[in-house]
């Protein structure tokens, strides 16, 4: 797959599109992870997808619990690796995928809940924001990784 052997050779398009996006305000976190991710891999979904992370900025929907950027690296997990037909057995797969994300995602940031991660920061300032760009490159970056090391398992 040239696609996979293209983000593979350069990872950080993935999370520099992704920190870019957010950074513009064309879109928050789980947005710009999931657009991100769905036009790198070329994934035969619609944009629908990013209506669908629509809910999930700022610690699902506003409120401060877990990371929309986590969420949407989840959901484009998902895309690549979930399940379309009912009791299909590779779900389990993609929660251990989501589980490696979520994991990684803690172990080096001690939390997922926003409400922590941003303690002690203004809404909206510089400082919060640079804060939420990294953390939506990052998640961006992983997700991709992880995708294309599953595909290579895979071929």
């Amino acid at each position: 797959m040239d696609v996979q052997q293209n983000i593979k050779n350069n990872f950080d398009r993935i999370r520099d599109l992704a920190e870019e996006y957010y950074r513009s305000g064309d879109y928050f976190c789980s947005e710009s992870v999931i657009k991100t991710i769905k036009d790198e891999f070329q994934l035969p979904v619609s944009d629908d997808v990013i209506a669908a992370a629509s809910g999930f900025p700022v610690g699902m929907g506003n409120s401060g619990c877990t990371c929309g950027a986590v969420v949407g690296g989840i959901m484009a997990l998902g895309l690549v690796f979930g399940r379309t037909e009912p009791k299909d057995e590779k779900v389990n797969h993609t929660m251990a995928l989501a589980n490696e994300l979520h994991d990684d995602f803690r172990d080096n940031h001690k939390s997922l809940c926003c409400r922590v991660l941003t303690r002690g920061m203004e809404k909206g300032s510089p400082e919060h924001m640079e804060q939420c760009i990294f953390f939506t490159g990052e998640v961006a970056e992983k997700t991709a990784r992880i995708i294309v090391r599953e595909l290579e398992r895979i071929d």
